[in-house]
């Protein structure tokens, strides 16, 4: 398959099983959201993706290369990155000093073509990542993670704590990189926003996968996301 695939993945912290053979697809060039109530492991299997915890047993393959055992920088260099839930911007440096740590020669995508592309993250450059707000270091956070040539980019709840202002500036980035045709798997609570961005769900209850179904069906039907998300659409 070529994509990102997990295969019967069981993951753990300590004595405390959270995954139980969890099996998801991203094709390439697709956007998958992970949905579930908090404490579902939404959380973990990003990390466990992204080589942050390492599985129990189980499969973690991309276009068929196993990164299984990998160790997170070599996942990086594969070509999976993750944007976290906390951003990781380096707070004592400006946001240029943020983008140019992770600049490498011969990769697609430069500061350059972030700057062309997204054209909001040019305010930012002289500031310091201490000094943005919320929203202003997602949009750095995933500036950055750019810069690292994702083939396949995870995102763990891009709008949690955002102003609305923010979060639709949020959106219209993940719209663009959808446009672009790079691979997404994206944690996000704000439902309308998970549907949105992306074309096909996993919904996780209790660290299993309960169901699994393009976004356009599940908006098509609220009582399945009201009983395993307990929300209304």
């Amino acid at each position: 398959m070529s994509g990102l695939s997990l295969k019967d993945v069981n993951a753990a912290y300590g004595k405390s099983h959270i995954l139980h053979d969890v099996s998801l697809e991203i094709a390439s060039g697709q956007v998958v959201t992970l949905l579930g109530r908090n404490g579902a492991g939404k959380t973990t299997t990003i990390r466990t993706i992204a080589g942050l915890l390492e599985p129990l047993s189980g499969s973690i393959r991309l276009d068929g290369e196993d990164l299984t055992r990998l160790r997170a920088d070599q996942i990086v260099r594969r070509g999976v990155v993750c944007v976290t839930e906390g951003r990781g911007v380096f707070t004592h440096l400006t946001a240029r000093e943020n983008l140019e740590l992770v600049e490498r020669k011969g990769q697609d995508w430069t500061l350059e073509r972030v700057l062309d592309e997204f054209p909001i993250v040019q305010p930012l450059l002289s500031r310091p990542g201490g000094g943005l707000s919320g929203g202003e270091q997602q949009i750095l956070a995933i500036a950055r993670a750019l810069m690292l040539d994702p083939r396949v980019l995870l995102l763990d709840e891009p709008s949690q704590g955002l102003a609305p202002v923010m979060v639709e500036r949020v959106l219209d980035v993940l719209a663009r990189l959808r446009a672009s045709g790079l691979s997404m798997l994206i944690v996000e609570q704000k439902l309308d926003i998970a549907l949105e961005v992306a074309e096909y769900a996993y919904v996780l209850e209790n660290g299993r996968v309960a169901l699994h179904a393009p976004c356009s069906e599940l908006s098509a039907d609220p009582a399945i996301v009201n009983r395993f998300l307990g929300v209304s659409i």
